[in-house]
Formats: C-alpha cells, sequence, structure tokens
C-alpha cells in the first residue's frame, strides 16, 4: 500500500496525519487531489465512530483505495456529553466558534462538575472490506472565560490535566503532542503496524 486518502480538505489534518505515518512511506493524498473536492458527506451519526466510518466508507467505495477519516468533538459530563456530534454546530446550523463557546459558558453558569474531555475517531476503511477504528481522548475541564490566542473551537475554553492552561493558551506545538488526535493518531499507527 503505497497510498492513502484522508477524507478531508483540511491542510493541517493531512499534514498531521502524514507526520504521523511517514514511517510507513505511505503518500496522504486529500479529496482534493483526488477529484473529489465537493463530495459533501452527511454527518446522521449518533456517535463520533459512526460518522468516521461512513465518511471513510463512502470515500472508499468511489475511488477503491485505502481512506482515513476522522470525527471529533467535546463531551462535557454535566451536559450529559453533549455536544459530542454536534459540537461544531452546538448553537446552530452555522454557528461560529463564538456562539458555540458562548452557549457552553451560559449552559455551565450555575455549574461545579466542569469535567469534560476532547474526542477523535478516526476509521480506517480498505478496498478489500477490512475496516477499523481507534478513539482518542484528551481529559480537562471547561474554564469560566476564554483564555489564549491559539487554535480555535472550543481551545479557550478546555483547561487540560496536568496542566493550569487551555488548549489556546498552550499552543499547537504542546497541543499537537497531547491532543485527543494526538493520542488517536498513535493507536492509528500502531494498528497499522500490526496490518501492514
Amino acid at each position: 500500500m503505497k497510498e492513502m486518502v484522508l477524507a478531508s480538505r483540511n491542510k493541517h489534518k493531512l499534514e498531521e496525519i502524514g507526520d504521523i505515518l511517514k514511517e510507513f512511506n505511505i503518500n496522504i493524498k486529500s479529496l482534493d487531489e483526488v477529484g473529489l473536492g465537493n463530495l459533501e458527506v452527511v454527518e446522521d451519526g449518533e456517535t463520533f465512530e459512526e460518522n468516521s466510518m461512513k465518511k471513510a466508507v463512502e470515500v472508499m467505495s468511489r475511488i477503491n483505495a485505502v481512506v482515513i477519516a476522522d470525527d471529533s468533538g467535546l463531551e462535557v459530563d454535566a451536559l450529559d456529553n453533549r455536544p459530542g456530534v454536534y459540537s461544531a454546530r452546538f448553537a446552530g446550523e452555522n454557528a461560529t466558534d463564538e456562539d458555540n463557546n458562548k452557549k457552553l459558558i451560559e449552559m455551565l453558569e450555575d455549574e461545579e462538575n466542569r469535567k469534560a474531555r476532547f474526542v477523535s475517531v478516526i476509521s480506517v476503511a480498505f478496498p478489500d472490506g477490512r475496516k477499523f477504528h481507534v478513539r482518542g481522548e484528551c481529559v480537562g475541564e471547561i474554564g469560566y472565560e476564554k483564555r489564549g490566542k491559539s487554535g480555535f473551537g472550543y481551545d479557550p475554553l478546555f483547561i487540560v490535566d496536568g496542566y493550569d492552561k487551555t488548549f489556546a493558551e498552550l499552543g499547537s506545538d504542546i497541543k499537537n503532542k497531547i491532543s485527543h488526535r494526538a493520542n488517536a493518531l498513535v493507536k492509528l499507527r500502531e494498528k497499522l503496524a500490526e496490518l501492514l
């Protein structure tokens, strides 16, 4: 296997996954590079596992190549693990990061339990029918106000266990070593080492 396709147009994800899998000498291509730049897979699953596998299988069925897809988001204990798969559209269909953060702060206003985790599920689908997924988590809690300038999404509110800083204060170098996606990518590398 010389190449894989990432079911994403996100250049940052492409670099991150490419970097982690470089030991396998695999060329990672984006949807744009395989002519599927306009493909929109409806993420209607109830779990990160369902959504990421749906993306992987749908893209794989169109191009007959090994496909990697991920789905990720934030789970907050006091909100019964919401926003979960709705993390990007927590405050509505066209919500901005600002809208989502504001809603989260409001919903947790009188809440003492602020435990939360970022989750990343990466699925892989092979043309021969094999498929698997791995799950990575990063545990922390939700702050009372936004702090920090780097990152995106809920990063300014998420205070990582073991650090007294939000993801947005830690910066991408540290975040990329300890994040939910970093943890999932380590498991992905281990699983691919078994299969390849």
